[in-house]
C-alpha cells in the first residue's frame, strides 16, 4: 500500500506511477489528414511523453515514446471494425506475446462513449479490468478500475484551436496510477472519435 492506502495501478510500468495526484497537459497537433502527434507535459512544462503515428494499410498505429524518443508502447487498432479493437504492445513489438492490454468498444452502437480495457493476464475474463466512459458531446472522459475512479480527462475544445489543428487536454491522474497507461487510453479514444 502507498501513502494514500490504495493499491497501485501499473500497466505500462511502475516508473509512470506517482505517489501523489498528477496533473498533465496533453497537446495534439494534426500534421496530415491521417497523422497526429501528441505531447504530454507536467504543469511545469516538462515533456514526459510523445505519441506519433497514423494510418498504414488499414491499420492504426500509435507509438508512445519517452522524452528522448525511445518507444515505450505500440498501440495498434483496426480501422474497419464495428467494435474498435486495439492492442497495446510493450516497446515497438507487434508480437502477441508482448501484449500488455487490449481495448474494445463496449457496444458497437453506443449512446455514451465507452470502452473496456482487458489486461493480457486476464483476457479470458468477460468483465473488463478497466472501463472508460464519457459523452459524445465532448472528448472528456473518466477511467475506472472497477468502481474506483483512477483518472479524469477534460478536452479543452475551441473552434479556433480545432481550425489550427491543435487541441489540448487536461488530465488528472490519481495517486499510484500509471499515467502512461492513461495517456494511451486518451490516444485510443481520440482515435476512435476521429472520422
Amino acid at each position: 500500500m502507498t501513502v494514500y492506502e490504495v493499491p497501485p495501478v501499473s500497466v505500462v510500468g511502475e516508473s509512470y506511477c506517482a505517489p501523489y495526484p498528477l496533473e498533465l497537459i496533453v497537446r495534439k497537433k494534426i500534421k496530415k489528414l491521417s497523422n497526429a502527434q501528441f505531447e504530454v507535459f507536467d504543469l511545469s512544462g516538462n515533456l514526459l511523453l510523445q505519441i506519433d503515428g497514423g494510418v498504414w494499410n488499414f491499420q492504426l498505429k500509435r507509438v508512445l515514446r519517452d522524452p528522448a524518443g525511445f518507444p515505450i508502447l505500440t498501440m495498434r487498432g483496426k480501422v474497419l471494425t464495428l467494435w474498435h479493437k486495439w492492442k497495446a504492445h510493450a516497446g515497438e513489438s507487434t508480437d502477441d506475446s508482448n501484449v500488455l492490454f487490449t481495448v474494445r468498444q463496449s457496444h458497437p452502437l453506443q449512446i455514451k462513449k465507452a470502452i473496456n480495457v482487458f489486461l493480457t493476464n486476464s483476457s479470458k475474463k468477460k468483465e473488463p479490468d478497466f472501463h472508460v466512459t464519457g459523452a459524445y458531446t465532448s472528448l472528456s472522459f473518466k477511467v475506472y478500475e472497477g468502481r474506483r475512479l483512477i483518472a479524469e480527462v477534460k478536452h479543452n475544445f475551441t473552434l479556433e484551436s480545432f481550425c489550427k489543428g491543435k487541441e489540448k487536454y487536461k488530465v488528472k491522474v490519481y495517486p499510484e496510477v500509471d499515467y502512461a497507461f492513461i495517456v494511451a487510453l486518451l490516444v485510443i479514444l481520440d482515435e476512435n472519435d476521429t472520422p
